[in-house]
């Protein structure tokens, strides 16, 4: 339900102004790869809306491999606490195994038949 609500009220309108955008900004702009040669270099015309969500696609897939390589330790100090915890697991495991083979009650005595009883008697 929320997450629907989300995507109602954030998503819909951005996706409506990107839309906007786009069909205002139609009419194409130079982009100039090599800004020592000037307009005579390497350069392209495309519409301005491509320019304008290219740089923020470009940006966005930038600021996440950012993001995901400068939290790097921490996802190794998380696997290295998952395998230490796995390992003081299993180690408790073994000592309650050890623990309850040492506490565990000795076998009764074997009781004599009834018969031998009888005998005895």
């Amino acid at each position: 339900m929320l997450r629907r609500l989300l995507l109602i009220l954030i998503v819909l309108p951005v996706s409506v102004g990107l839309v906007l955008l786009a069909v205002a900004n139609r009419h194409a702009v130079p982009l100039v790869l090599d800004p020592f040669a000037g307009a005579g270099g390497l350069s392209f015309e495309l519409p301005l809306f491509l320019v304008v969500s290219g740089a923020a696609i470009v940006g966005v897939l930038f600021g996440g491999i950012a993001v995901w390589l400068g939290q790097g330790r921490w996802r190794h100090a998380a696997r290295s606490a998952a395998r230490e915890a796995r390992q003081a697991r299993a180690e408790a495991e073994d000592l309650r195994a050890t623990l309850a083979a040492r506490t565990a009650p000795a076998s009764p005595p074997a009781r004599p038949a009834l018969a031998d009883r009888r005998d005895a008697a």
